[in-house]
Protein backbone atom coordinates (compact mmCIF):
# COMPACT_ATOMS: atom_id res chain seq x y z
CA UNK A 1 0.00 0.00 0.00
CA UNK A 2 1.56 3.51 -1.02
CA UNK A 3 2.27 5.43 2.07
CA UNK A 4 -0.48 8.08 1.82
CA UNK A 5 -3.32 6.14 0.97
CA UNK A 6 -4.38 6.88 4.12
CA UNK A 7 -5.33 9.95 2.92
CA UNK A 8 -8.83 11.06 2.94
CA UNK A 9 -10.28 12.00 -0.48
CA UNK A 10 -12.28 14.87 1.20
CA UNK A 11 -8.83 16.27 2.63
CA UNK A 12 -7.02 15.33 -0.58
CA UNK A 13 -9.37 17.85 -2.22
CA UNK A 14 -7.90 20.60 0.08
CA UNK A 15 -4.33 19.67 -0.78
CA UNK A 16 -2.55 23.29 -2.11
CA UNK A 17 0.74 22.43 -3.71
CA UNK A 18 4.06 24.21 -3.31
CA UNK A 19 6.84 24.21 -5.25
CA UNK A 20 10.18 24.19 -3.19
CA UNK A 21 13.83 24.84 -4.85
CA UNK A 22 16.94 22.74 -3.75
CA UNK A 23 18.41 24.29 -0.82
CA UNK A 24 15.10 26.38 0.27
CA UNK A 25 13.11 25.39 3.41
CA UNK A 26 9.63 24.48 3.52
CA UNK A 27 9.17 24.94 7.12
CA UNK A 28 11.83 26.01 9.80
CA UNK A 29 11.73 24.51 13.51
CA UNK A 30 9.57 26.38 16.21
CA UNK A 31 6.74 27.46 13.32
CA UNK A 32 3.55 27.61 13.86
CA UNK A 33 2.00 23.93 12.51
CA UNK A 34 -0.78 25.00 9.94
CA UNK A 35 -1.01 21.04 8.53
CA UNK A 36 1.15 18.16 7.33
CA UNK A 37 2.85 17.57 3.78
CA UNK A 38 3.00 15.19 1.38
CA UNK A 39 6.04 15.20 -0.97
CA UNK A 40 5.37 15.16 -4.21
CA UNK A 41 7.95 15.00 -6.15
CA UNK A 42 11.55 15.04 -5.32
CA UNK A 43 13.12 14.72 -1.94
CA UNK A 44 13.47 16.68 1.32
CA UNK A 45 15.46 16.05 4.63
CA UNK A 46 14.39 16.67 8.26
CA UNK A 47 17.10 18.54 10.14
CA UNK A 48 17.95 20.16 13.43
CA UNK A 49 21.02 21.79 14.19
CA UNK A 50 23.69 20.39 16.67
CA UNK A 51 24.77 22.80 19.68
CA UNK A 52 28.24 23.43 17.19
CA UNK A 53 26.00 24.90 14.50
CA UNK A 54 26.52 21.35 12.40
CA UNK A 55 23.32 19.77 10.52
CA UNK A 56 22.25 16.68 12.05
CA UNK A 57 19.72 14.81 9.23
CA UNK A 58 17.32 13.25 10.94
CA UNK A 59 15.36 11.53 7.77
CA UNK A 60 14.79 12.06 4.25
CA UNK A 61 11.91 11.94 2.53
CA UNK A 62 10.97 11.58 -1.22
CA UNK A 63 7.83 10.87 -3.20
CA UNK A 64 4.99 9.29 -1.95
CA UNK A 65 5.83 10.18 2.02
CA UNK A 66 4.05 12.16 4.44
CA UNK A 67 5.96 14.52 6.71
CA UNK A 68 5.10 16.48 9.81
CA UNK A 69 2.64 13.57 10.48
CA UNK A 70 3.24 14.02 14.37
CA UNK A 71 3.32 18.09 14.61
CA UNK A 72 -0.60 18.13 13.64
CA UNK A 73 -0.44 17.45 17.40
CA UNK A 74 2.06 20.23 18.20
CA UNK A 75 2.16 24.01 18.55
CA UNK A 76 5.20 24.04 16.67
CA UNK A 77 7.10 22.09 13.82
CA UNK A 78 9.95 19.69 15.54
CA UNK A 79 12.74 20.42 13.15
CA UNK A 80 13.41 22.56 9.54
CA UNK A 81 12.52 20.53 6.90
CA UNK A 82 14.78 21.74 3.48
CA UNK A 83 14.99 20.54 -0.36
CA UNK A 84 17.63 18.41 -1.35
CA UNK A 85 16.78 18.74 -5.09
CA UNK A 86 13.64 21.03 -6.34
CA UNK A 87 10.81 19.34 -5.24
CA UNK A 88 6.65 19.83 -4.89
CA UNK A 89 5.21 18.98 -1.88
CA UNK A 90 1.25 18.90 -0.87
CA UNK A 91 -0.31 21.06 1.82
CA UNK A 92 -3.04 19.37 3.49
CA UNK A 93 -4.44 21.88 6.33
CA UNK A 94 -4.41 20.58 10.05
CA UNK A 95 -8.08 21.70 11.01
CA UNK A 96 -9.26 19.67 7.86
CA UNK A 97 -7.60 16.31 9.35
CA UNK A 98 -9.15 16.90 12.86
CA UNK A 99 -11.90 17.27 11.11
CA UNK A 100 -11.88 14.12 9.09
CA UNK A 101 -10.50 12.45 12.53
CA UNK A 102 -13.37 13.27 14.33
CA UNK A 103 -15.90 12.38 10.98
CA UNK A 104 -14.28 8.84 10.36
CA UNK A 105 -13.13 6.22 12.45
CA UNK A 106 -11.29 4.58 10.09
CA UNK A 107 -9.45 7.67 8.43
CA UNK A 108 -8.12 7.69 12.62
CA UNK A 109 -7.51 3.85 12.50
CA UNK A 110 -5.48 4.27 9.04
CA UNK A 111 -3.76 7.48 10.49
CA UNK A 112 -2.33 5.38 13.71
CA UNK A 113 -1.65 2.36 11.55
CA UNK A 114 1.11 4.48 9.79
CA UNK A 115 2.20 6.11 12.55
CA UNK A 116 2.91 2.65 14.28
CA UNK A 117 4.52 1.56 11.01
CA UNK A 118 6.63 4.82 11.86
CA UNK A 119 7.61 4.04 15.15
CA UNK A 120 8.54 0.06 13.77
CA UNK A 121 10.86 2.03 11.52
CA UNK A 122 12.59 4.08 13.96
CA UNK A 123 13.08 1.61 16.55
CA UNK A 124 15.24 -0.50 13.50
CA UNK A 125 17.03 3.28 12.87
CA UNK A 126 17.72 3.11 16.55
CA UNK A 127 19.14 -0.76 16.18
CA UNK A 128 21.29 0.20 13.26
CA UNK A 129 22.56 3.30 15.28
CA UNK A 130 23.63 0.65 17.95
CA UNK A 131 25.46 -1.31 16.11
CA UNK A 132 29.10 -0.35 16.99
CA UNK A 133 30.60 -1.94 13.74
CA UNK A 134 30.58 -0.24 10.29
CA UNK A 135 30.76 -2.84 8.31
CA UNK A 136 27.97 -4.13 10.11
CA UNK A 137 25.76 -1.29 10.07
CA UNK A 138 25.87 -1.33 6.95
CA UNK A 139 25.12 -5.14 6.27
CA UNK A 140 22.07 -4.60 8.75
CA UNK A 141 20.81 -1.74 6.51
CA UNK A 142 21.48 -3.80 2.98
CA UNK A 143 19.66 -6.70 4.89
CA UNK A 144 16.63 -4.93 5.75
CA UNK A 145 16.09 -2.85 2.27
CA UNK A 146 16.25 -4.97 -0.86
CA UNK A 147 14.28 -5.09 -2.96
CA UNK A 148 11.87 -8.55 -4.26
CA UNK A 149 14.66 -10.35 -5.03
CA UNK A 150 16.91 -10.46 -2.37
CA UNK A 151 19.74 -8.49 -3.63
CA UNK A 152 18.90 -5.36 -4.78
CA UNK A 153 18.80 -1.87 -2.48
CA UNK A 154 17.68 1.23 -4.45
CA UNK A 155 19.59 4.46 -2.86
CA UNK A 156 17.63 7.11 -2.35
CA UNK A 157 20.40 9.54 -3.15
CA UNK A 158 23.59 10.27 -2.56
CA UNK A 159 25.75 8.29 -0.07
CA UNK A 160 25.92 11.47 2.48
CA UNK A 161 22.19 10.62 2.73
CA UNK A 162 22.63 6.83 3.11
CA UNK A 163 25.91 8.22 5.59
CA UNK A 164 22.80 10.06 7.63
CA UNK A 165 20.43 7.42 7.69
CA UNK A 166 23.38 5.20 9.21
CA UNK A 167 24.43 7.22 11.50
CA UNK A 168 28.17 7.56 10.25
CA UNK A 169 30.38 10.21 8.17
CA UNK A 170 30.38 10.03 4.15
CA UNK A 171 33.90 9.08 4.17
CA UNK A 172 33.37 5.79 6.78
CA UNK A 173 30.43 4.81 4.68
CA UNK A 174 32.86 5.47 1.46
CA UNK A 175 35.39 3.05 2.69
CA UNK A 176 33.05 -0.22 3.98
CA UNK A 177 31.50 0.29 0.41
CA UNK A 178 35.08 0.08 -1.04
CA UNK A 179 35.83 -2.41 1.04
CA UNK A 180 32.79 -4.30 0.18
CA UNK A 181 32.89 -3.77 -3.15
CA UNK A 182 36.57 -5.51 -3.61
CA UNK A 183 36.15 -8.45 -1.45
CA UNK A 184 33.29 -9.51 -3.59
CA UNK A 185 30.39 -8.99 -1.44
CA UNK A 186 28.14 -6.19 -3.61
CA UNK A 187 28.65 -4.22 -6.86
CA UNK A 188 27.53 -0.79 -7.16
CA UNK A 189 25.79 0.01 -10.32
CA UNK A 190 24.44 3.98 -9.69
CA UNK A 191 22.25 4.38 -7.11
CA UNK A 192 22.19 0.52 -6.03
CA UNK A 193 23.96 -1.45 -4.06
CA UNK A 194 23.93 -5.07 -5.11
CA UNK A 195 24.48 -7.47 -2.81
CA UNK A 196 26.66 -10.44 -4.03
CA UNK A 197 27.12 -12.70 -1.01
CA UNK A 198 24.09 -13.30 1.75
Amino acid sequence: MPATDWIPTAVRKLGVERRIPAGQALFHQGQRVTGLYEIIVGRVRLVRLGSDGSEIILYTAGGGETIAEASLFAEGYHCDVIAVTNAVARFYPKAAMFAEFQRSPAMSKKYMAMLARQVMALRTRLERRNIRSARERVFHYLALNTDPDGRTVRLRGAIKELAAELGLTREVVYRVLSDLEASGDIERPEYRIIRLKK
